[in-house]
């Protein structure tokens, strides 16, 4: 399986709810369809409540990876 390509990344650690998620549905609107937006969230409410919010908006989550106390999404724009 090849890694998949980032077209951009926000950091969102230390990033409280629900802003981490308007952050990303900011950045998620600036960018084509079909581009990949990576997401560096904490654990805990951002990656309960962001990757559950990003679905609902209809764009699909292609990657998780839990990294040292946090996790990397890669979300594909619809």
């Amino acid at each position: 399986m090849s890694e998949i390509k980032a077209d951009a990344t926000l950091d969102l650690r230390g990033v409280m709810c629900p802003i981490n998620f308007v952050k990303t549905k900011l950045k998620l609107e600036a960018m084509e369809a079909g581009q990949v937006l990576e997401l560096t969230l904490d654990s805990g409410e951002p990656i309960q409540n962001v990757p559950k919010s990003i679905k609902d908006e209809g764009h699909t989550i292609v990657e998780v990876k839990k990294e040292d106390g946090y996790f990397r999404l890669k979300i594909q724009k619809s």
